[in-house]
């Protein structure tokens, strides 16, 4: 499929085939999507890398493990340790010694465990509408980890996600639709965040402790109207993070780079040029 954008370069990260972007030269930005079914790092970070990329920065986009165009052995337990051990495999198999992150959701709390993992290896953090935290999961986050693949409840999920609702039409559904029914997408999917998923979300979550301890210079950024992961968490983040700032969009529900794409992008250039 030469025609389509969301298929980029590959690398193997052990026995992994690993579909990623490289967009720019400079220092090392990689930004790691979220969780939506059907997402890959190309529909997550279409509107950004280029823009980001212009400040004098690589930005590098991979399809996590499951996700997207990398690979989903079908034998796979998906796990936070899987994910965060996948990320760093790909860091190695790049070449880079120190990195800065974007995490967009699912993403923000990779990119955090990450970041208490290998604190010597992140130079700097955003953290966007992130999870990363333990809190009680919202009914449209179980929603969208529940979600059964029909063209109509994808266009109710991107209804979810966005406050503009203008931004959803039936040809976003559709395609996104489609990259949820591909072979072995949902079957990928389903397993990742099973019931109850409460524990699903827990799991996720670096304890506060480990939080308080990342030293990277982090911003925190969070649409103010968001309704799958609620601003709480990010202003608790905040809170625990020593070296953080803490950037609200009003009239923005969880697609901040999508729904802020210029203001979105320059606060993130601009921090980490």
């Amino acid at each position: 499929m030469p025609d389509n954008p969301e298929i980029g370069r590959q690398i193997r990260v052990g026995d992994i085939g690993t579909n990623y972007h490289d967009i720019g030269q400079g220092r090392p930005v990689v930004f790691i999507h979220g969780s939506g079914p059907g997402v890959s790092a190309w529909a997550n970070w279409r509107l950004n890398l280029e823009p980001i990329a212009g400040y004098g920065l690589r930005c590098i986009a991979p399809d996590m493990l499951g996700f997207g165009y990398t690979d989903a052995p079908a034998d796979m337990t998906f796990t936070a340790e899987r994910w965060v051990e996948h990320f760093a495999g790909f860091i190695d198999a790049l070449g880079e010694d120190k990195i800065s992150i974007v995490g967009n959701s699912f993403g923000g709390a990779i990119a955090l465990a990450y970041a208490v993992r290998f604190p010597e290896r992140v130079e700097r953090l955003v953290l966007m509408g992130a999870v990363g935290l333990d809190f009680p999961i919202t009914r449209e986050l179980d929603q969208v980890w529940g979600h059964v693949a029909t063209l109509e409840n994808m266009r109710e999920m991107m209804k979810i996600f966005a406050w503009d609702q203008s931004l959803v039409n039936d040809d976003l559904a559709e395609i996104r639709h489609r990259a949820t029914t591909r072979p072995g997408v949902m079957e990928a999917f389903s397993a990742m965040f099973p019931e109850p998923r409460q524990a699903a979300l827990r799991a996720l979550a670096s304890r506060e402790a480990d939080v308080a301890g990342v030293r990277a210079p982090t911003l925190v950024i969070h649409g103010r109207d968001d309704r799958v992961i609620p601003v709480e968490v990010s202003e608790r983040l905040f809170e625990l993070l020593p070296d953080a700032e803490l950037h609200l969009f009003g009239n923005c529900g969880h697609w901040t780079q999508i729904e802020k794409t210029s203001r979105f992008n320059a606060i993130v250039g601009d921090f980490m040029r």
